[in-house]
């Protein structure tokens, strides 16, 4: 992190905007367009593509998972931009930065059009009163409906009780890819100079107050190795000023620490640079404190009350983290005990607001809650990459009971589908069977149906691979969390029992050859195995222990060519996410910098008959 000169005190017109889309809708695209064309990089510097994408998971999945900062200068005025995740899983993020900013652009699909991540994201801004900015992005596509989509997200602002100064939204036609914006459909196609001149003239500059004591609302946290706790926010009021004394405001108004400003970091294109003051309006970062976190408020000693913060939307779905208790424990990972684990959830529960950590009836476990599959296993990703080993329980969903009825209530999704026709009856009836409501089905052009459900989050778990291989790949589903709702009742459990590991060592060809015949297999020969693993798909619905690790017995009679003759279908192999919404109650997911395992939650095999037996007796 370089520092620059002293920065003289340039009375710097101010805007701050976010960028909002659906997944995969461009914005980070064209965020790299926008800090190209306002001379953020050098000529001929080069620049990876999805500049802002730097966290290794994002650049694999195609997707942005962390709120990031960059900011850029236009004829006399500086633009500071916030992009944003477009999944709903990480809706924590978006809530966080809409706090920063005083406009939006939201960027639609001119082909896909308004998509349910699209209708979250528009519904937290317009709730904040900002006034949005309308991009049809990818209008050179050749599928691109832009008068359509147009409609549509006026209907998307009025269904969402827009004001009708928000209603009143200015749009621009664009290609992020090919860095141009116009105000008509056949513009010049030459530049963006049209959305930054757009970005000038509609929103409005911060309204904060200069004279007023220094205060921040801390907005995102990381760690950084040399500066430790990093937190970035803008600043509602007053001067920041490098070594400046400041205290830490909890939101109930409690002061939970004092300290100085070691290190004030402004956003200047893809860096952060050391300044020494930095005025109110201004997204910075800071450093130098122990305790502060996300949404604290950050100010000057005389400050006597927090700030306003963000309420955000609780946590939706469940998982049990534990220690792992395997006889391959130790092997791979480096951070293997109850006390590592706990440190690294509370860690990450203290810079995302969306995740909450308790500890478990279970010993050496932790419940960890967040907004959704995705979310936690992008958490279980990371650990595993920094080299923990831990085993996690089956998802399940939060309930709670409604304040006046005392009924229970359970959280419910709005799902989009997009299939080809000749699959839409099966995406229908696998829904129906999991309490799904449809709510709508029309053609959305090129042979496709437009499925639209409104289903209890539980039925969804595990149901993604299933949906990919019903529609053959070509299937497109979105989901959004739509609220409470009552109870829909029991849901159908997976139809398939497991082939159980009843040895310790390593799998041999002889012995997966003939345990194939018995149903889907999820290992290979060499691989090691141990009594309660779980090695593959039982045909029929009940568990099966079976012997991977026997062989052949020898004699003295040689058959030539039989053997030859014993060929193994490629095995199953499960990414992270499908395998913990595979697992049943009684299983688990084992997983270490070096593999995924699935697993019986009692590995011996009296232990699970004397539990199922408990359970049997108590459903009694």
């Amino acid at each position: 992190m370089r520092r620059n000169k002293p920065p003289s005190r340039e009375p710097m017109d101010l805007r701050n905007i976010a960028i909002i889309a659906h997944v995969d809708h461009g914005k980070t695209t064209l965020v790299d367009q926008l800090l190209r064309q306002s001379g953020s990089f050098r000529e001929h510097q080069a620049v990876a593509e999805r500049a802002l994408d730097r966290n290794e998971l994002e650049r694999e999945r195609g997707i942005t998972i962390l709120a990031k900062c960059t900011s850029v200068a236009w004829r006399d005025s500086r633009i500071n931009i916030v992009d944003t995740p477009g999944h709903a899983d990480f809706g924590g993020e978006v809530e966080r930065i809409l706090g920063m900013v005083d406009g939006a652009l939201v960027l639609v699909d001119a082909a896909e059009g308004v998509l349910p991540q699209t209708k979250f994201v528009v519904s937290k801004a317009l709730a904040r009163g900002l006034r949005p900015i309308v991009v049809l992005n990818k209008v050179d596509r050749a599928d691109a409906r832009p008068d359509e989509v147009h409609e549509e997200v006026f209907d998307l602002f009025a269904a969402l009780g827009a004001t009708d100064a928000q209603l009143d939204f200015p749009m621009l036609y664009a290609s992020g890819r090919q860095g141009w914006a116009d105000e008509t459909p056949d513009g010049p196609r030459k530049d963006l100079s049209a959305l930054f001149d757009l970005v000038l003239r509609h929103v409005p500059p911060p309204a904060v107050d200069a004279a007023a004591p220094f205060a921040m609302v801390a907005s995102i946290m990381e760690y950084d190795p040399y500066l430790g706790r990093v937190l970035t926010g803008r600043i509602e009021q007053g001067t920041a000023r490098l070594n400046m004394s400041v205290r830490v405001l909890r939101a109930d108004g409690t002061a939970i620490e004092a300290g100085r400003l070691s290190k004030l970091l402004a956003f200047r294109g893809l860096e952060r640079i050391a300044v020494d003051t930095a005025e109110a309006g201004d997204i910075i970062a800071v450093a130098g404190l122990a305790e502060a976190t996300v949404p604290d408020t950050i100010g000057g000693p005389e400050l006597s009350a927090p700030l306003p913060a963000i309420p955000v939307d609780p946590p939706t779905l469940a998982m049990t983290f534990r220690i792992n208790d395997g006889p391959l424990a130790g092997r791979e990972g480096r951070k293997v005990t109850s006390r590592q684990i706990r440190e690294r959830l509370l860690r990450e529960a203290e810079g995302n607001i969306a995740i909450r950590v308790t500890d478990s009836t279970e010993t050496e476990a932790f419940e960890v809650a967040g907004r959704g599959e995705l979310q936690l296993g992008v958490l279980i990703e990371t650990m595993r990459r920094e080299g923990f080993e831990l085993t996690i329980g089956r998802p399940r969903v939060i309930t709670r009971r409604d304040a006046e009825t005392g009924e229970r209530e359970e959280p419910l999704e709005e799902v989009l589908v997009d299939v080809d026709e000749p699959y839409a009856g099966v995406v229908v009836d696998k829904l129906s069977r999991r309490r799904g409501e449809l709510r709508e089905m029309r053609p959305s052009g090129g042979a496709k149906v437009r499925l639209s459900f409104l289903i209890p989050s539980r039925g969804l778990i595990g149901y993604h691979g299933e949906f990919l291989t019903d529609t053959r790949g070509t299937g497109v589903m979105n989901r959004l969390f739509a609220g409470y709702g009552a109870w829909r009742g029991p849901l159908e459990g997976r139809r398939s029992g497991s082939l159980i590991s009843n040895a310790d060592g390593e799998a041999v060809h002889y012995a997966l050859f003939y345990l194939q015949e018995r149903g889907a297999l999820f290992i290979g020969p060499g691989e090691k195995v141990y009594v309660g693993m779980i090695i593959g798909e039982h045909a029929r619905g009940t568990d099966l222990d079976v012997n991977p690790i026997k062989e052949k017995k020898l004699t003295n009679i040689r058959a030539a060519g039989k053997d030859d003759a014993m060929l193994l279908t490629p095995p199953r192999r499960m990414t992270l996410e499908q395998a913990i919404a595979y697992i049943e109650d009684d299983e688990l997911v084992e997983v270490t910098p070096g593999a995924v395992r699935l697993r019986k939650r009692h590995l011996d095999p009296h232990a699970r008959k004397r539990s199922e037996r408990r359970e049997a007796e108590a459903a009694a």
